[in-house]
């Protein structure tokens, strides 16, 4: 009996997606294959990359175990990768690079898993995690005072390691959070209590490693002056695989002070705020008073105020700070009583987690895993108390908002604009740090779009032409890298954020890029793109 028309038409449609369906998955299986195959070859080494695929057991743990964001970690947000490798020795590293840009794929680097956007550890088209997890070892020089770092190295490890190995004479500038992993947050800056006196974590940087496109591993003599100024600073990750750093540390004294004082509205937490902007950049560069801001329940109508923790770092004894507080601000009204004294490593534990053993700076699994969203600013001009009163209305409208300020000035001051890529120094009184946190993903929506307006009605009090944010704050609402788009177009995207970050800095980073990195196979949705006329300059 013969089929009708009607009946075949749909029966051949059918064979002909079994058949491109099997070759695309042979062809798959193929390329995955030869991937394979190139790792186990390593022609760098004869020593085994550890490698995972989704059939390994350990698969799912790997790829969540530093991921810190939820909202990368559910079901629909995003593609696994088809490998994960946890080098243990710089030829896997090597290894990667050149067998992901053979077959095809892109690659993906992760240190400590911090990135707010994800774009360190996820992808919307087939990619390789390379996880630094393994990548930890610390060596201090105690007669250079300066330390090799390996880039999965969590800033809490180093933390530790120079206080021990120095008897608590020496430490590193960078950030609050001890799981952050030093490899980004180096390479994009990096401040925390001791920016006002020694700068940026990338400033501190005398020597790095790094693995770029082809295979190779430079070291600062070896690479040039440029990509050596770009990745202090520009996101090394856009110019290839840092491997380590080796940075100075710094001079602390035995004894330093520590205080947090918390005031509301009601307790005049406005006029502290107002005044706090005109002395904190101009203190003592010994003295840190950052300011974190939060929604507490108010007895004022409307049921919520906002709660302003005031906190203090002093290089230095508590009979000092309360004779400093006297003379610049009086009005916070600091007492002995209020304040502590402890060892500088000590400090990073009472920041983060008070009351917690010092080891907590070794344990990179204890921080607790939310949905985040981060946006940042900078401010150059005092916010009138009008102006305050205003945010304040608008703060507490948030579910469970907070923001960071941290001042600048002292160090910070004297480093010009150009000295690394990142720019935001004389001028700018403080850092503003916007978290939006929260636990049940069906929260995400409303989350988010309450920090967009809130951040959105902040601009007429922050930075303008451009509206500056920090790199290690990443936030695609900024603009993205469109796929598909010349390289002309490609550039005027990555200007619309680019600017924002690195100011007049990005048309160098730009430069940079082009010549290391001219077929762009280091990319995510924020990253540096050549221009391949540049390259050639």
């Amino acid at each position: 009996m013969m089929m009708s028309s009607s009946h075949i038409l749909p029966l051949l449609t059918f064979l002909v997606l079994v058949f491109f369906s099997s070759g695309s998955r042979a062809a798959n299986n193929s390329l995955n294959g030869d991937f394979l195959q190139c790792i186990k070859k390593n022609e760098y080494s004869s020593i085994p990359i550890p490698i995972f695929t989704p059939d390994d057991s350990s698969f799912t743990t790997i790829f969540r175990s530093s991921a810190r964001n939820l909202r990368f970690l559910t079901p629909n947000s995003t593609q696994t990768p088809l490998f994960i490798i946890t080098p243990t020795h710089e030829s896997h590293v090597q290894s990667s690079v050149v067998c992901s840009q053979k077959h095809g794929f892109d690659l993906k680097v992760r240190s400590g898993g911090h990135d707010v956007e994800g774009l360190s550890y996820v992808s919307d088209t087939p990619y390789v995690l390379v996880d630094l997890i393994n990548f930890r070892d610390i060596t201090v020089n105690l007669q250079e005072k300066t330390a090799w770092i390996q880039a999965g190295a969590s800033l809490g490890e180093v933390y530790y390691q120079a206080a021990n190995k120095s008897n608590n004479t020496l430490g590193f500038p960078a950030g609050f959070c001890p799981t952050v992993g030093v490899a980004g947050h180096i390479s994009g800056g990096g401040f925390g209590a001791l920016v006002r006196k020694y700068g940026l974590a990338s400033d501190q940087v005398i020597d790095a490693r790094i693995v770029t496109v082809d295979g190779k591993i430079y070291t600062r003599e070896t690479m040039g002056k440029d990509l050596y100024w770009a990745i202090r600073g520009g996101g090394a990750n856009n110019f290839g695989v840092l491997l380590s750093w080796k940075v100075k540390l710094v001079p602390v004294t035995p004894v330093v002070t520590v205080a947090t004082i918390s005031r509301t509205l009601e307790q005049g937490a406005t006029d502290l705020v107002h005044k706090w902007q005109f002395v904190a950049d101009r203190l003592h560069e010994n003295v840190y008073i950052g300011l974190t801001f939060s929604v507490a329940n108010s007895s004022r109508a409307g049921g919520k105020t906002v709660s302003v923790q005031f906190a203090f770092l002093f290089l230095g004894g508590s009979d000092r700070l309360l004779e400093l507080m006297e003379e610049s601000f009086p009005e916070l009204g600091l007492k002995r009583n209020e304040t502590t004294e402890m060892k500088w490593v000590e400090s990073h534990v009472y920041f983060y987690a008070r009351g917690r053993p010092i080891e907590l700076l070794w344990d990179r699994d204890h921080a607790t895993k939310s949905f985040l969203k981060i946006k940042a600013d900078y401010v150059r001009a005092p916010i009138s108390k009008s102006g305050l009163e205003a945010i304040w209305r608008r703060f507490v409208g948030g579910d469970s908002p907070a923001m960071l300020w941290t001042p600048f000035g002292g160090r910070m001051n004297e480093i010009s604009e150009s000295e690394t890529p990142y720019p935001h120094r004389a001028g700018n009184i403080y850092n503003i740090m916007y978290v939006g946190n929260w636990m049940n993903e069906t929260e995400s929506e409303k989350q988010i779009d309450w920090m967009r307006r809130f951040y959105n009605s902040m601009a007429r009090y922050v930075s303008k032409n451009p509206r500056s944010a920090y790199v290690n704050y990443k936030d695609l609402d900024l603009g993205v890298n469109g796929n598909n788009v010349s390289e002309a177009v490609r550039y005027v995207q990555a200007r619309s954020w680019g600017r924002k970050y690195f100011k007049s800095n990005f048309e160098r980073l730009v430069k940079v890029k082009s010549m290391v990195d001219p077929g762009n196979f280091f990319k995510n949705k924020q990253s540096i793109p050549p221009v391949s006329t540049w390259g050639k300059q």
